[in-house]
């Protein structure tokens, strides 16, 4: 198999993280814009490499790395229902931070508003949702944390006072995996 993904990924780290924890031998190759726009249909990262197969979004690389463990990848609605709110918070958090590397902010555009709006309650939602925690993270909150790491190394988000998200990092920065996928720079 062959990832092809950067370092910062949050979708990148959360399949790295997998790749860990079925203990399954990969290539990561570090993959930039222009290098995902030309071998990836979707233009991003991460895409794999399989033999034939060729899966081009993480919801499907992990799907992939969790059949090839044999493991689970999402055991119910709620973990589902979870893993796709942090995907629409990730998605919108990444597009806001790249228009803004772009010069388009979000006090320029209504519909940018409405994406950190999304943001936030989302935030707000997510928080609410982790009312029980465990010592060990599921596909959903792994995700999660994936997430929140990225986006307060990008100083894209503040936690301040939701504590359940606060505990699920605290958490997730005790696995050793996550340990050992840390974004380069940020510990």
């Amino acid at each position: 198999m062959k990832l092809y993904a950067s370092y910062t990924s949050p979708f990148a780290r959360h399949c790295r993280i997998a790749l860990l924890q079925g203990n399954l031998e990969c290539e990561f190759i570090d993959t930039d814009y222009v290098q995902s726009a030309a071998n990836s249909a979707t233009q991003k990262v991460p895409f794999l490499e399989d033999g034939d197969l060729k899966l081009t979004d993480s919801c499907s690389i992990l799907y992939h790395f969790a059949t090839k463990s044999a493991t689970t990848f999402i055991k119910d609605i709620a973990e589902q229902e979870l893993f796709c709110m942090v995907n629409t918070c990730l998605d919108a958090t990444i597009n806001l931070f790249l228009l803004e590397r772009d010069g388009i902010t979000v006090q320029s555009s209504a519909y940018l508003q409405r994406q950190q709006d999304r943001i936030d309650t989302t935030l707000q939602a997510l928080n609410e949702s982790l009312a029980k925690q465990s010592t060990s993270l599921n596909t959903a909150e792994m995700r999660l944390a994936c997430f929140i790491d990225w986006a307060i190394f990008r100083k894209r988000i503040s936690i301040d006072g939701l504590n359940n998200l606060q505990a699920l990092l605290d958490t997730a920065r005790k696995d050793a995996h996550f340990i050992a996928t840390a974004i380069p720079g940020s510990v």
